[in-house]
Formats: structure tokens, C-alpha cells, sequence
């Protein structure tokens, strides 16, 4: 059962990320943890800390063995989330395993710490509800396409002979074209989309907008979502 850190250690490795952190990844959004609180040692703090041990030459930590650390702290921690939580939500570049990782090789259930200058890839830390405009939203995107990828001013990914350009789109068309409701898309993925789906701020599709959506869908499709929605309404008309 790996035990704690002498406090020693966690304080010069916590000053040690938050040198990297000033110097590489704030300008990129990415959130510092704080090191303590009432409780004592923060679980993110001490989950980075754990992952940044010997960097820059870091090991795959597994998740059970970062779940035993917490605990010697935490010790009615059921299952640690945050190496998953600070990678890609937070922007810290934690490696996880079954994600065909370009940059190391790990196993299902293992993280491993790549880099402290480098933000997690894709990781937009200036999200949509604070960029104060529209080129800098953009900007925050690399000038590229939340769903696609294509990038502005450049031959389309998908369609050669096209030059994107990005467009305001709504990630919930259901609302205005209002701050923390925009993400870039090139208009191709804006125009056959628009209206359909509800997206989340890595121009992923997570909802349906539009009904007819479902009307349009093959008839198992269009059976299974009649069986979800009647059992959710108990078979109510919708005529009452």
C-alpha cells in the first residue's frame, strides 16, 4: 500500500508544478489546484503530486495504486477520479490507458503525468462562457473547428477544394447566440448541422435539438426512442 509523502516532499514537488504551471500552462487555462484546504491536502493537489514524482521522468501510475495513496489521507475514498478529471477536464496532460495515447504506452486503468509544459491536447482552457469575443474564441480553439478540425483559412479536412471559415455556431440552438452558448465551426459542419444537435464545448454532439431528428431516423431507431420515451411518460396521450 504506497504510503504518504513527507510533507517535505509534497511542498518542493507542489512548488515545483507550480513553477511549470506560471511558466507553461496558465496562459493556456489550465487550473493550478490549491495544495491545501480545512480538510488538509487536496485530492487533486495530491493526485498531481503523486503523478509529477521524479519528473520529467515520470512512471504509469495504475489507478488502484493512486486510489491506496488518497486513502493513507482519505481513508473512506471509494474510487479516485482525479487523474481522469485533471486530465482532460482540466487541462493538466495526464495520460490515461485504453485511449490509443500517442505519447507513452499504458495499460487499461493506468495514468501516467506526460508533460508540465504542455496542456492536455485539444483542452480548450479558455471556454466559451469567458472569452470576451469572437477572435478570441477562436483563438482559444486554434482557429480550428470544434467538430471537424478543419482550420480557418486552410483547405477543408473533408472537402479539399474548400477554404473553412469558421462561423458563430450555437452548442444549444435552443438558446441565442450569447457568451458560453458559441463554439467555432466551419461552414460545413454549421450549415448541415445547424439546428439538429445540442453540442458541448468540444463540438461533440451530446443531445438532439431538433425532434424531427428522430422522425427522420430508421424505424428501430425511431421503436427504441417510442419505448424510452413511453416508458418515461407511462404511456401518457400526448394529446392530454
Amino acid at each position: 500500500m504506497p504510503r504518504r509523502i513527507s510533507r517535505r516532499i509534497i511542498e518542493e514537488t507542489y512548488r515545483m508544478i507550480k513553477n511549470y504551471h506560471e511558466r507553461h500552462l496558465a496562459v493556456h487555462g489550465v487550473k493550478l489546484p490549491i495544495l491545501e484546504n480545512a480538510a488538509g491536502y487536496t485530492k487533486d493537489a495530491l493526485t498531481l503530486i503523486y503523478l509529477a514524482q521524479g519528473y520529467p521522468n515520470t512512471r504509469a501510475v495504475s489507478k488502484e495504486e493512486l486510489t491506496q495513496f488518497i486513502r493513507s489521507y482519505y481513508p473512506n475514498t471509494n474510487d479516485v477520479q482525479q487523474a481522469r478529471h485533471l486530465g482532460a477536464q482540466k487541462g493538466w496532460f495526464i495520460a490515461a490507458g485504453s485511449r490509443d495515447n500517442r505519447d507513452v504506452h499504458l495499460e487499461r486503468g493506468e495514468y501516467q503525468l506526460v508533460s508540465l509544459e504542455r496542456p492536455y491536447p485539444a483542452f480548450h482552457g479558455h471556454r466559451a462562457a469567458e472569452a470576451a469575443g469572437w477572435e478570441e474564441l477562436k483563438a482559444a480553439y486554434g482557429y480550428r473547428c470544434a467538430t471537424c478540425g478543419s482550420r480557418e483559412g486552410e483547405y477543408h479536412l473533408h472537402w479539399p477544394n474548400t477554404r473553412t471559415r469558421l462561423q458563430m455556431a450555437h452548442m444549444n440552438p435552443l438558446r441565442g447566440l450569447v457568451p458560453g452558448n458559441i463554439i467555432p465551426q466551419c461552414q460545413k459542419c454549421n450549415r448541415a448541422d445547424r439546428n439538429n444537435w445540442v453540442y458541448d464545448e468540444r463540438g461533440r454532439v451530446i443531445k438532439v435539438a431538433n425532434a424531427q431528428v428522430i422522425k427522420r431516423s430508421d424505424r428501430e431507431v425511431r421503436w427504441r426512442a417510442y419505448q424510452i420515451l413511453y416508458r418515461e411518460f407511462n404511456g401518457r396521450n400526448p394529446n392530454e
